[in-house]
Formats: C-alpha cells, structure tokens, sequence
C-alpha cells in the first residue's frame, strides 16, 4: 500500500494585508497531482486544513473540492480536525462526504465508535487510528473505563495513543495495515525559524501541550503527524513517524523552509519505508536588509512577499510607501538606523517644553530630532502660548 500524508494545509489564512487563496489553490492541486502521479493507495491529512474554525466560504469550497479530487472509489481520505479546525464542522463534514470515500473525524472517539477506522484501499485492508486535537481542558468520558482523566496533558496524550494501539493489535490480522494519525506537540519537535513568527498558534506549542516521545506507540506501522510546519521526523519515535509540515510558507518563520508531502510504502506485517516529495507551488517568504538601492538591486526579492529591514540614516514616515513602490508585496517594513540612548530624565514638571519634546523624540524614534524639527517645535509653542 502506498500512502500520501500531508497536513497542515491552513486554507484561509493570510499574509499581512495579502489574501493567499491562490497561493494555496496551486500547492493543493500540485497534491492531487502527486497522490495520482504515486499512484496512492490512501491520502491521510493529519488536521489544520483551515486557517479558522469557521472558514470563509471560498476556503471551504477549495478544501471540500481538494479532498473530492482526492478520493477515488478505491483510494480513501482520511482527515483530522487540528486546532486550528473547528471540531462540530469536521463531524458536519465528514457526515455529508462518507459517500465520495472522505472520511473527517473532529472529535476525539471510542475506537469502536469511530476512533479507529476500518477501510479497504487499493486492494487491500487499512485500520486508521484517528487523534484530533485535544485541547488542554476537554474530557474524554471513555477514558474513564482505561484509567482515571487527570494528571498531566502529556500523560491524556499517551493514554489516549495506548487505547487507540490497544484496539489496533486486536482488530488487525496478517493481512492488515495499521495507522494512527495524530495532531499533537512531541516534546523535542524542531520548530525552526528565528526571529520572526510561525504558522504555529503559539498557544497551543507550549511545554503544558507537548507530549514526550513515549506517547507514539510502537503497534502502528506509521504514524502520520500533523501541528508542527517544519517538515521532520518524529524524535525518539519507536516506529515510523513524522510530521508532514506545512503546504506553504504560511509565515516569515518559515521562510526558505523546504516543504513536502510524505510518501509512505508498507506491507501488513512490516515497517513502512517513508521518503517524499517536494512542493514547489505558491510564492515564496524572504527576509533581506539593506539599503533601499541595495534593495532594489536583489532580483530575487521580486515576486516574493517580503520582509524589509531598510538601513537608513534616521526615521522616514514615507518609507513604507517607497518601499511599496518597488516591493508591491510587500508584507513587513522597518528602518534600521544608529539609535542613541534615552538618558535618564529628571522629574518632567520641571523641563522646559522643548526638553521635554526632545525627550519624547528620543523615546520614539531612538534618535535625537534635527534642529529644524525643533525650531519648528519652538515656533509653534511660542504661537500656541
């Protein structure tokens, strides 16, 4: 059998001021051309599908259409809800899409209820642990029967993944694959990018939201990740695991970030050989600094959306509309210029006004203002009085 895992797709979601809808309309129909091109036997999407839980009508329609194109009659589609999704929208989904083979699981479930999924694709027969997103404060009443609900998140997180294994080796035979698809933080997971946001919501990538990595059970064949945008592998994983990462760029964290969809090859019976293939759709993410000459000159910078750190001799107000001229997506700008320290003020009622406006200046724009601002300060303050 031979699966495609992706996940993290976030449609909906913008840039700045820059809507991205065709952005993610290429990656997801480069997808589908990957999932018939590998002649893919099972497509799993482990959660984040949309930016929102209640996602804008375009959204919705280009994710809904991806995963019709997606299924065929012998090839399923299996999808969790992330925290990104909105749970009650994935059941009211997945009730609607069983009939084309789609198969979205919002809430967490019984194993028999749901929980674990028993599917034929390509000839041959597939048990799918479904995991969607557990949010810290949500009770799993079933759990009550495995053991009693408290204690730390990451300690949920293995019970649950034991009780989802546990069901696994009683239903599967020697004809059987086995799956869990997950959407959770292991504790160790690579975020990567420095100094800039990420696609992840940061509350919900915390220490009081990881899991260790004693959490993946050793039963299923693969593990098939999804809340983590830096593609990787599972670390400390007994069997093979890994997070697809993001379909795009989603933020300047990201960027320059490689992204992928994981292809995984496995018999009923054996460990999964796991390889993937790059996604070379939508525009990509840079960061660069410089003068605005400097700027200019970097072709590269051209048709990206863009993070400017512009080298200048002081403050300029004009300097987003400049940049904009040159850099239409412009997404981030900011002037980067010798910055002098506020010095210590003394009790302000006492300064002379022209002080105390220089102090301000100073606070606001780390510099010290030119003598024709403060003339023209002085002017006016002498009008006012």
């Amino acid at each position: 059998m031979r699966i495609l895992h992706t996940s993290d797709w976030h449609v909906g979601k913008k840039l700045g001021r820059f809507d991205r809808m065709e952005d993610h309309a290429a990656v997801l129909d480069e997808i589908v051309h990957i999932a018939d091109e590998e002649s893919v036997d099972l497509v799993v999407v482990s959660g984040d599908l949309f930016d929102r839980p209640a996602p804008p009508v375009e959204a919705l329609s280009l994710t809904v259409d991806t995963l019709r194109r997606l299924a065929r009659d012998d090839r399923p589609v299996v999808g969790v809800a992330g925290n990104h999704d909105s749970a009650e929208l994935f059941e009211l989904l997945g009730r609607l899409m069983k009939s084309w083979n789609i198969h979205l699981v919002g809430e967490i479930k019984r194993p028999a209820e749901g929980g674990v999924l028993d599917l034929m694709a390509g000839g041959t027969r597939a048990l799918v642990a479904c995991f969607p997103f557990l949010r810290e404060g949500k009770v799993v009443d079933f759990m009550q029967e495995v053991d009693q609900w408290y204690g730390a998140y990451a300690e949920r997180v293995a019970r649950l993944c034991q009780a989802y294994n546990a069901s696994l080796e009683q239903q599967k035979d020697a004809n059987t694959v086995t799956l869990l698809t997950a959407h959770f933080l292991v504790s160790g997971a690579r975020l990567g990018g420095e100094g800039a946001p990420r696609g992840e919501r940061l509350l919900h990538i915390g220490e009081s939201y990881a899991a260790t990595e004693q959490a993946i059970p050793p039963g299923p064949q693969y593990v098939a990740m999804g809340h983590i945008h830096a593609p990787q592998a599972v670390p400390g994983a007994a069997v093979p695991a890994a997070y697809a990462g993001s379909t795009l760029e989603l933020d300047f964290g990201e960027a320059g970030e490689g992204k992928r969809v994981v292809l995984v090859d496995v018999t009923p019976g054996l460990p999964a050989t796991v390889s993937s293939r790059p996604l070379t759709c939508g525009r990509k993410l840079l960061r660069a600094r410089g003068t605005l000459e400097e700027l200019r000159a970097q072709d590269e910078l051209q048709g990206a959306f863009v993070d400017l750190t512009v080298e200048t001799e002081g403050p300029q107000e004009d300097l987003a509309q400049q940049v904009k001229e040159d850099f239409p997506l412009m997404v981030k700008v900011r002037a980067d210029y010798a910055r002098v320290e506020e010095e210590p003020t003394e009790a302000r009622q006492e300064l002379p006004w022209d002080d105390l406006y220089q102090a301000y200046y100073r606070k606001t724009h780390e510099i010290d203002p030119k003598d024709e601002l403060m003339a023209a300060f002085r002017q006016i303050y002498d009008e006012v009085s």
